[in-house]
């Protein structure tokens, strides 16, 4: 009997500690597959995955117009057409404070935060580019500057107000 309880304790440890090791894979980061169900504005969507959870999810490495803010609209059409209704894999590494997953969505082989620098939708996030993997911050950055050289999106105005600023100034400060 007393074999048979340490038995039961054993498989109940190991249990437990498989259940918390998937618990803190979630917490630090990973990969989401699942649906793209919303498309709330040029950087963020909501993914419904094989088990009806809904993510709230923030495109890592860009930040898209606020929706009031010119090429808000257009940002969002963007980002529809890259990601909406289509089965994506999403790669993050964290949450933000609002306890969104910030990564990067891929549909197919397409990046869609790349696409939306590349399409003039959205700024490389530079003050975020240290929580980058390299390769994606130095071809964010080279998209960038490509966008605005050949005058593409928000770019075609000479100076468009960058999103952090015009939040900065809607409130106030």
């Amino acid at each position: 009997m007393q074999a048979l309880r340490k038995r039961i304790n054993h498989t109940i440890c190991i249990i437990l500690s498989l259940l918390f090791a998937a618990h803190l894979s979630a917490a630090i980061g990973g990969e989401l597959n699942g649906k793209v169900v919303a498309i709330s504005d040029g950087d963020t969507i909501t993914l419904l995955d094989s088990t009806n959870t809904q993510w709230k999810i923030r495109l890592s490495g860009i930040d898209a117009p606020e929706k009031s803010q010119g090429f808000g609209t257009m940002s969002k059409k963007h980002l529809s057409a890259c990601a909406y209704d289509k089965n994506v894999r999403v790669l993050w590494e964290k949450r933000d404070r609002y306890q969104r997953v910030i990564g990067k969505v891929i549909a197919g082989d397409v990046d869609c935060n790349l696409q939306q620098i590349k399409n003039g939708m959205a700024w490389h996030y530079k003050k975020y580019a240290k929580d980058q993997a390299l390769a994606d911050r130095d071809v964010y950055a080279a998209a960038e500057a490509i966008a605005k050289s050949h005058r593409e999106g928000l770019w075609i105005d000479s100076d468009p107000m960058p999103p952090w600023e015009y939040r900065h100034r809607k409130k106030g400060g």
